[in-house]
């Protein structure tokens, strides 16, 4: 090597050497400890700004969020309600504790113990979403509650961040107790359930207090991948990740004396149920849960109460009686109807409220054929007219006021009244001539007999004697709503609004003795924070007992031999009742009770155009005349023999009651023949030109007992002036009616009538 060569070797060394000398000057132990440790500051100093800077926030949209349920009368649901968020929260005392000590078991077994925070965990966490690898595990329990109840589930590292400084300050201000109790009532298991609740019901179909160890292992060890884990639906493989999961939650357990190992491998792994259909308001469900939150509106909780979700509504409907009421309707009316091809047929609505006489709990309820398909509800609807069930409570307040005829005579059971047809009324100012069934006149009737056969022309002259203010008063005491109630006489004919659980209330207040019944559905509305007491279904004495016990001991006879004898069934109960059809067969009533159950049935002629509408019920079903008789009657016997399990041995306790005595009339019925008077005009004729006649068109003879009734349609409302001489065919002996100043002979008890 040359000399040249020698020195420029020796400068690059040289470079070498000041270069390796520079890189060692800056890169000291002491100068990497020193960033070392100023890392560490600013990493804590960063941390320590982000807990001063981070609060714990308000609960998200859907922590708080929870449905409501609505169950029947013995616990099981009927129906959760609330934005498909299926969570009920429980108090964590209701959880029993080995049930608790499972999802610590599976999900942090330090949680007793630790701070809140696993930062292992959290920094795994974030290095596995900054490296793209996505979700981690390792979170404690108090993270997962954090992130489920306050922040969203999105992986970000703000979110990450923001759960450790959460954690660590609610682990500061709250117990374990209360953030267990969080993280099992918000986290999601699957199959729609949020919260341990939910979940309970969803896979075992119990209450969470109701759980065992074995299910609520199976429930915690869901939570690491609900829908993998969930047995119904699992692969081979997720069905044994599960199964090790159980078994891995248990063992945890023995390892921290929480359970027994002897206990532990008697366990067996607890299949859990088969899902079932989400339960929607299809059916009955959506009528009850508005009959509900109808009287919860009453009652002060609101639907924005009810919509913020946590409630437990027990209804007071029956699931048997309710089975029962559903499969008459469907037997005695649905199976006869054709729907699809039948104009007529096509119009049927049926309603009906069924409810227990001693305390005024709804028990069953029917309020169409679909709620999903008719949002109205026949059981509530006061669009309709009760027509003729409405007499009993015309009886009750001439009762109740110890009213007297025109003649002065106190009217009774046996008071007798003359049922000519279209006899106009004697002592009111306002004319009313109302027609009888069929335009049939009766002679000298009791007031059993007339209810017997629905006799219009005498229930329209009790309603004057008795004074129509009066009559209102009393029905609106029984519990008729106050809503289109005329002070006239026509309202002997049920011309006022009603729905079946109006006269159901009324009906069971005559049933309860003359003591008021208020029909209601909701049995409790229980809350976390607050509970409302139910409805007070039983008040106080509106009428007397006598009055009411005697215009039972008059329906009795009705079902055993008048006009409801379809609904008679003397070996399987005792009952009383009335049928009720409005003008031109738009509904169809039959409104009875038994000493344990009052029940009233209706049909209602429904236009399905656009806008509805009332529209005749004749032909329903090809039987012609429509009548309470009828389908409603039926349907009633038949809901009543299943309600009673076959039958009730009870039987009314009347006292001091005035015995009906159901006599023939002292002269054969009279019919007017067409070839003597004009036919009616329009307005006072009693059903539709097609409608099949149901009372013999001749007269029976004197010597033949009178046939059951067979309730009619009731003719239009005619209110037409006084004749001069004020009212029926001359000659009839026992007049109730104070005679006109005539000269001509005094005339029979003043009757008039409409409705049947």
């Amino acid at each position: 090597m040359g000399r040249a060569d020698a020195r420029r070797a020796q400068r690059r060394g040289s470079r070498r050497a000041a270069k390796s000398g520079g890189i060692r000057r800056l890169f000291t132990w002491r100068k990497m400890l020193g960033t070392f440790f100023g890392f560490c500051l600013l990493i804590m100093g960063a941390f320590v700004a982000l807990y001063v800077y981070v609060d714990v926030p308000k609960a998200n949209a859907l922590a708080e969020r929870q449905s409501n349920v609505y169950q029947y009368s013995d616990g099981t649901v009927l129906t959760r309600t609330g934005d498909g968020v299926n969570r009920q929260i429980v108090d964590l005392a209701e959880v029993p504790k080995e049930v608790q000590h499972t999802f610590v078991a599976a999900e942090n077994k330090t949680f007793y113990q630790d701070k809140g925070v696993d930062l292992k965990g959290t920094a795994r966490g974030i290095l596995s979403t900054l490296t793209g690898k996505g979700k981690q595990g390792g979170s404690t329990i108090t993270q997962q509650y954090v992130k489920n109840y306050y922040l969203t589930q999105d992986p970000t590292i703000s979110r990450k961040l923001k759960e450790l400084v959460i954690s660590l300050k609610v682990d500061q201000k709250k117990d374990k107790s209360f953030i267990l109790a969080g993280y099992i009532n918000t986290a999601y298991y699957g199959r729609g359930a949020s919260g341990i609740q939910a979940a309970a019901q969803a896979y075992y179909g119990v209450d969470a207090k109701d759980l065992n160890v074995s299910q609520g292992a199976y429930l915690a060890a869901l939570l690491q991948a609900p829908s993998q884990y969930d047995w119904a639906i699992a692969s081979p493989t997720g069905k044994k990740l599960v199964k090790d999961r159980w078994g891995y939650t248990l063992d945890n357990m023995v390892e921290m004396h929480w359970l027994d190992k002897s206990e532990r491998d008697t366990l067996k792994f607890p299949v859990p149920d088969k899902p079932k259909p989400a339960r929607g308001m299809e059916g009955q469900t959506g009528y009850l849960v508005e009959a509900a939150n109808k009287e919860l509106d009453k009652q002060g909780i609101t639907g924005d109460m009810r919509q913020a979700g946590g409630w437990t509504f027990t209804l007071n409907i029956d699931k048997k009686r309710q089975k029962e009421l559903e499969k008459a309707v469907d037997r005695q009316l649905e199976s006869k109807l054709d729907r699809k091809d039948s104009k007529v047929d096509a119009t049927v609505q049926a309603g009906a409220t069924s409810v227990d006489p001693k305390t005024g709990a709804v028990v069953a309820l029917y309020g169409g054929v679909d709620y999903v398909k008719h949002y109205i509800s026949n059981a509530t609807r006061q669009d309709y007219q009760p027509a003729s069930t409405f007499k009993p409570l015309v009886l009750a307040s001439a009762l109740e006021n110890e009213s007297k005829t025109q003649g002065g005579d106190l009217i009774g059971v046996n008071t007798r009244y003359d049922g000519t047809s279209k006899r106009p009324v004697v002592g009111s100012d306002t004319p009313f001539a109302p027609q009888n069934e069929d335009n049939v006149s009766y002679g000298d009737v009791t007031v059993q007999n007339a209810m017997n056969k629905s006799i219009n022309s005498v229930f329209a002259q009790m309603v004057v004697d008795v004074g129509p203010p009066a009559v209102k008063k009393t029905a609106l005491a029984l519990g008729l709503p106050d809503k289109n109630f005329p002070e006239r006489p026509a309202i002997t004919l049920g011309t006022m609004n009603a729905s079946t659980w109006d006269m159901a209330g009324a009906y069971a207040t005559l049933d309860n003795h003359g003591k008021k019944v208020t029909p209601f559905i909701v049995k409790s509305a229980k809350h976390r924070d607050r509970t409302v007491e139910p409805v007070k279904g039983v008040g106080d004495q509106v009428i007397s007992r006598k009055s009411a016990d005697t215009v039972t001991s008059v329906l009795k006879d009705v079902v055993e031999s008048g006009s409801g004898s379809k609904a008679a069934n003397a070996s399987a109960y005792q009952a009383a009742g009335k049928t009720g059809t409005s003008e031109n067969n738009k509904s169809a009533w039959f409104a009875a009770y038994t000493p344990d159950l009052t029940t009233v049935v209706a049909l209602f002629g429904e236009s399905p155009k656009e806008g509805g509408g009332q529209v005749t019920l004749t032909g329903t079903a090809n039987s012609g005349r429509a009548n309470g008789g009828g389908f409603p009657a039926e349907i009633w016997a038949d809901y009543t023999l299943g309600a009673l399990n076959g039958g009730s041995g009870a039987r009314f306790d009347l006292q001091d009651v005035e015995r009906g005595e159901v006599t023939l009339p002292s002269s054969p019925p009279a019919t007017t023949s067409p070839s003597e008077t004009p036919d009616p005009d329009p307005s006072q004729s009693s059903g539709s030109p097609d409608q099949h006649p149901s009372t013999p068109s001749s007269p029976p003879a004197s010597e033949t007992p009178d046939p059951p009734a067979s309730e009619s349609p009731d003719p239009p409302v005619s209110e037409s002036p006084d004749p001069p001489d004020g009212g029926t065919d001359p000659g009839r002996p026992g007049n109730n009616v104070n005679p006109p100043a005539t000269d001509t002979p005094p005339r029979r008890g003043g009757c008039s009538s409409m409705r049947g």
